[in-house]
């Protein structure tokens, strides 16, 4: 039998912590927010604020909807404040030592049956898995960015998660209203598999000169029916992220099919990260993005 999700704790305040958070207040659980940083927590809580108001200036949802949502969110400064979560998801920065860490610090914290999951998107679930007290109660829960608008969740079985784990995780990301796909515990999972190699394509593309970054993109969008081109979207996901997760892919299955383009290295050493930068493959610090290349 699996457990009834009813309070959820997040580690990791920022854009996909603050959404998980989003989603699940919307779907009546009780959130504990948590961060190293006190001010990210303000910050996480300010924007889902802002967001909700927003759905609720557009009409989306009603205005006693968002109070609600609102109030069951509260900020959590220590782990020890997570002790009533039946859930903990991990939704820090990309990068497993910081992850492993965590995890030996929290459990510690938590209820004996509380499940613990991690939102990375390629880190391998039975290595982080391993740094816990209870790997079987462990699972990768993969949210898609932005998380209130993406309708599609990973969930991933480490080698020692149990299959009321699995079953409890499944019915808490129906109760979000999200559909869930089930990925084995290879590099990258299922979506960034296919995707990130489709992006380093492309920057492999136009680092070859068979198209600029405008004809590549209008190409994948009007060619293949993407609602935004790879470029466009490698500067969304954010270029560090990109080049992380064709690393993870390189490393993990030593295929030269996944060596990441040196020219997305080259990017990321020039700290042209995209958007939130404003610089990568488009400048965006003007009124409309200009191309960069």
């Amino acid at each position: 039998m699996g457990i009834d999700i009813r309070t959820v704790g997040i580690v990791g305040a920022g854009q996909m912590g603050s959404g998980i958070a989003h989603v699940c207040a919307m779907a009546g659980l009780d959130v504990r927010l948590n961060d190293r940083d006190p001010a990210r927590i303000r910050s996480g809580l300010a924007t889902i604020d802002g967001n909700l108001a927003r759905q609720v200036a557009k009409g989306t949802i009603a205005e006693d909807l968002r109070r609600g949502a609102v109030a069951r969110i509260v900020g959590a400064e220590s782990f020890d404040d997570l002790a009533v979560c039946d859930l903990v998801i991990e939704a820090a920065t990309e990068d497993e030592a910081t992850k492993r860490q965590i995890f030996s610090a929290l459990c510690g914290s938590l209820k004996p049956d509380a499940l613990v999951a991690t939102n990375t998107s390629s880190i391998s679930i039975t290595r982080l898995a391993a740094s816990t007290d209870r790997p079987e109660r462990f699972i990768g829960i993969h949210f898609m960015n932005p998380v209130p608008v993406m309708q599609l969740v990973e969930l991933i079985r480490g080698i020692a998660t149990e299959d009321p784990t699995y079953e409890s995780a499944k019915a808490f990301i129906a109760k979000l209203g999200k559909t869930s796909t089930m990925s084995e515990d290879f590099p990258a999972f299922i979506v960034n598999r296919i995707l990130l190699p489709m992006i380093n394509e492309a920057i492999y593309t136009l680092y070859e000169g068979v198209g600029s970054v405008e004809s590549i993109d209008t190409a994948m969008k009007l060619g293949a029916n993407h609602p935004m081109g790879p470029l466009q979207l490698a500067d969304f996901i954010g270029l560090d992220t990109c080049l992380s997760v064709m690393q993870v892919l390189y490393e993990g299955l030593a295929d030269s099919k996944y060596r990441p383009c040196p020219l997305l290295v080259k990017y990321v050493e020039a700290g042209w990260l995209g958007r939130k930068v404003k610089r990568g493959f488009y400048d965006y610090r003007g009124e409309t993005p200009v191309p960069t290349r």
